[in-house]
């Protein structure tokens, strides 16, 4: 297990929460203050640190204290004044679908799945391209490959790749999952914007759990449920699920 040396984090502002503490000795780098990309007129900031390597358990207690990745990049939201950032995850074996979610399985049944290593390749990006162009960078350049690969498939931890593909075999989705022993971790999910309609992020987030249930793994991680943000209210309805507390404890919803 690697980590690049940074600095160490500053203090925390007096009157703000404190952050949950990472599970292992490492020193950490502010990532500097930017625009909330969640919440309007609100301002955001990180602390992080890059790892070339770690164990699959170990960073499965980094997300039990409130870190996520970003590529190569392990970080924790550490606004001041803010802690709207809730990590959540679903416990697999008592997760039951709801009938909006049941509709979207029927609806995408025709779908082949494939999970293996994760590989970029032209056809990944021609879609990544595709979907982020339609859904959010308006106005913005191109992505490039090289950003596509360093912040999805340039990863420190074990990473799985879920490729969906229509009966003509076209790659409509791909999600990017990390796992260790204890839990199955979203990372990302692009897909084809010519088919939205399938609700294809819904459809992947049933897919994973199921494999998480066939493979074992108690828990699946969504990453951050931010109360305030639209975009982000779809993850409180994989239920029953769990949201981190300051004290460190999962508690239901």
């Amino acid at each position: 297990m690697m980590w690049a040396p940074m600095n160490e984090f500053p203090a925390a502002q007096p009157g703000s929460r404190s952050l949950l503490a990472p599970p292992v000795q490492v020193r950490l780098v502010n990532t500097g203050d930017h625009a909330c990309p969640y919440l309007p007129d609100r301002i955001a900031s990180n602390r992080a640190f890059l790892a070339e390597r770690i164990d699959p358990e170990i960073y499965h207690a980094f997300m039990d204290a409130g870190f996520r990745r970003s590529g190569r990049v392990v970080y924790q939201p550490a606004c001041t004044g803010c802690r709207a950032c809730v990590p959540i995850r679903v416990p697999v074996a008592t997760f039951t679908p709801s009938k909006s979610q049941r509709r979207c399985a029927r609806r995408n049944a025709d779908l082949v799945l494939d999970v293996s290593s994760a590989q970029p390749t032209d056809e990944k990006f021609d879609l990544y391209r595709r979907y982020t162009m339609a859904r959010h960078r308006a106005g913005d350049d191109e992505p490039d490959r090289a950003g596509f690969e360093s912040f999805l498939y340039d990863s420190p931890v074990d990473t799985l790749e879920f490729t969906y593909r229509s009966a003509d075999k076209r790659l409509l989705g791909v999600g990017l999952c990390d796992i260790s022993r204890r839990s199955l971790s979203s990372v990302y999910f692009y897909f084809d914007p010519s088919e939205s309609r399938r609700g294809l992020g819904t459809y992947g987030a049933l897919r994973e759990i199921s494999f998480a249930r066939e493979a074992g793994i108690p828990y699946y991680y969504l990453g951050y449920w931010i109360e305030p943000c639209r975009s982000m209210r779809y993850k409180i309805e994989f239920g029953p699920c769990e949201l981190l507390h300051p004290d460190g404890r999962w508690r239901g919803q």
